[in-house]
């Protein structure tokens, strides 16, 4: 991590500001200005921790601060200790501290032992711009509190990123959830993260989640989660390009010589749009974006030189193709629709199901026209499998949408991930 100190801005500086807040130092909106205020939250942070209270973020005061940004502590254990006690200290429950330990025992405590203990507050923040590195860290502090899941990688970017994939359950029905194929809509990837943060906290402790029982969806299904299917696109939209991204001059170019990337770019670093790079009326898809005066790399909607070129598309198509998915949904932003077949091959279900998710979210069934219509995920998937399929559309206005619509997309899709596991 870079050293952060007063005039800096970025998503690290956003990242930073979320943790303060959840420590009580920092009272504003995270906007990744590392300004007076910011500065004054890092100095009373490194006063409370015996650190130089200079108002810098240097290697010393980051290494106090990342167990707060992984969300827990290694603990060792004490003459006297209870697990109450412990949970009483840090703000959370017996049940999540021996979840972050299993085969831990309450009566069972020894002197010297070291523990995970999770603190009180939310891993998956949902107030910030949301990047690969801060998804990273994510899954690793979700790991620790909850070991029962598990994290693989389907492949790799064109960068070398890893996708990333999170299973929750152990049960025969298979679905899978996949997030920004495009990204400017990198909303959708902490609104996977987050369902996997409250589905894994409830199971931990035995509680429901919005009427559903997770450790019944646990035993029933095997939920796969792909959260970041395009980590370089969102990598030039939050963070912009870098001098070091091998097609520096190109991606200008194909930005039509912008080096702004923050409001037009959907593509991959190679300026392929991989929700149109699926063999699923692949050709329509080049026809239909070359009558727009889509013949090249750019911002979005260029199929590519050949169906499945790019390696995160492969890379999506390989874990289906070992996998028997009963359902998939492929989240997208924005509109509030739901998008359910392909060329009138979904199975009769399909429909039904449709209908179902329309009706748990308030958001509209509706079949894709024009050029958004071919060589998508979930058009592959339906052509493939001739299974329900579903494109989710979350949020209103312009992408990319504002992270304050957060809460409410949410709200209106929790319903949808829960009934698609059991549907």
């Amino acid at each position: 991590m870079r050293t952060l100190r007063i005039g800096m801005t970025g998503t690290d500086v956003m990242e930073i500001q979320a943790m303060l807040r959840k420590l009580g130092f920092y009272n504003a909106v995270p906007d990744g200005i590392f300004g007076p205020r910011t500065q004054q939250a890092v100095i009373e942070f490194q006063r409370r921790y015996g650190l130089t209270p200079d108002g810098i973020i240097g290697a010393n005061t980051y290494n106090a601060m990342e167990r707060y940004l992984l969300g827990y502590d290694i603990y060792t254990i004490v003459r006297g200790d209870t697990l109450y006690a412990i949970a009483n200290r840090y703000g959370t429950t017996p049940a999540l501290i021996q979840a972050a330990n299993p085969g831990t025992l309450p009566n069972s405590l020894r002197v010297a032992q070291r523990i995970i203990v999770p603190y009180g507050f939310n891993v998956v923040d949902t107030n910030i711009d949301y990047t690969y590195e801060i998804m990273e860290r994510d899954i690793e502090g979700l790991m620790a509190r909850y070991p029962f899941l598990e994290v693989g990688i389907t492949g790799t970017s064109t960068l070398g990123r890893n996708l990333y994939y999170i299973r929750i359950g152990t049960g025969a029905n298979q679905v899978f959830y996949n997030g920004a194929h495009h990204s400017l809509e990198w909303i959708t990837v902490p609104v996977l993260m987050k369902f996997i943060e409250e589905f894994s906290r409830s199971y931990a402790q035995g509680q429901s989640l919005n009427g559903y029982d997770t450790q019944d969806i646990w035993n029933y299904s095997s939920i796969y989660i792909v959260p970041m299917v395009n980590p370089d696109g969102i990598e030039l939209v939050l963070n912009g390009l870098q001098p070091s991204n091998p097609n520096y001059y190109e991606l200008i170019r194909w930005n039509n010589d912008s080096a702004n990337f923050s409001t037009t770019w959907q593509s991959n670093n190679r300026g392929v749009d991989l929700n149109h790079n699926y063999n699923a009326g692949w050709e329509q898809s080049r026809a239909a974006g070359a009558a727009l005066g889509i013949t090249g790399p750019g911002p979005s909607r260029y199929s590519g030189p050949s169906p499945e070129s790019e390696p995160e598309v492969r890379a999506m198509v390989g874990f289906t193709r070992i996998h028997n998915f009963r359902l998939v949904l492929a989240y997208h932003s924005q509109g509030e629709v739901i998008f359910w077949n392909f060329q009138n091959l979904a199975p009769p279900d399909a429909l039904r199901i449709g209908n179902m998710l329309s009706s748990v979210s308030g958001y509209r069934l509706e079949e894709a026209s024009g050029i958004a219509s071919y060589a998508g995920y979930k058009d592959w998937f339906i052509k493939e499998y001739r299974r329900p399929g579903y494109t989710i559309e979350v949020g209103l206005g312009v992408n990319p949408l504002p992270i304050s619509q957060f809460d409410r997309i949410f709200a209106d899709n929790l319903p949808i991930l829960l009934l698609s596991s059991v549907v």
